[in-house]
């Protein structure tokens, strides 16, 4: 599910991504320029999504990959999100207690979120204090409810959040224009990987014919 939410004309606009079996690309092919249309309207983009490996699900990091482009999200002429917020609201299988130096996963939850308070820094947005529900496996309705109602309340009250006053301004990141991404046709070669002509040519068309069953 991915929606925007317009509560009025000075009300802030939400966009609430899922990354979800059931959100609107199962097919893993994202309309990247719409993405970016929707995304350019909203104050708060929301990422709801499950914790899987200590990092976001596939569907998730293809969205960043295809959406969050140099010139439009960060880098020289990168200012389409500078001034915008994002807020994580995850779960995780293990309980909260597991995220510990003594338990399995050996580490504090903390510790796995810089790849998204940096995601948010690079395109000059404020990463805000997530919402976790850990041990979201087990359970029980009571939890998932008060869960919900704190999302529900959250996303109603927002930006009249009380720590919002404390998080400040978003530090600057401003990408050298030699650290660009590499642009053109000639992306893939550079990293020895095909290139789309390549991947155009049926598997045997080239194949010596004793090769050929």
């Amino acid at each position: 599910m991915t929606t925007t939410t317009d509560r009025g004309i000075a009300a802030p606009r939400i966009y609430l991504l899922a990354a979800h079996p059931h959100w609107r690309y199962p097919d893993y092919a994202i309309d990247a320029q719409a993405e970016r249309e929707r995304l350019a309207r909203a104050d708060l983009l929301v990422m709801l999504h499950p914790i899987q490996w200590y990092a976001m699900p596939p569907l998730q990091k293809l969205w960043l990959d295809d959406v969050l482009h140099y010139g439009w999200a960060y880098g020289k002429g990168g200012t389409a999100l500078r001034g915008k917020d994002l807020w994580l609201a995850a779960t995780t299988g293990g309980p909260a207690e597991s995220y510990h130096p003594q338990s399995y996963n050996r580490y504090f939850f903390d510790a796995f979120l810089p790849p998204y308070e940096q995601t948010a820094t690079l395109c000059g947005m404020r990463f805000l204090p997530p919402l976790i529900l850990h041990g979201a496996r087990a359970a029980s309705a009571v939890d998932v409810d008060a869960h919900v109602a704190v999302f529900a309340q959250r996303l109603a009250s927002y930006p009249a959040w009380p720590e919002l006053s404390d998080l400040g301004a978003c530090p600057a990141c401003e990408v050298p224009a030699q650290d660009r991404p590499v642009a053109g046709p000639d992306r893939g070669t550079a990293f020895g990987l095909p290139t789309p002509d390549t991947l155009a040519q049926p598997p045997l068309a080239n194949a010596p014919k004793s090769e050929v069953a």
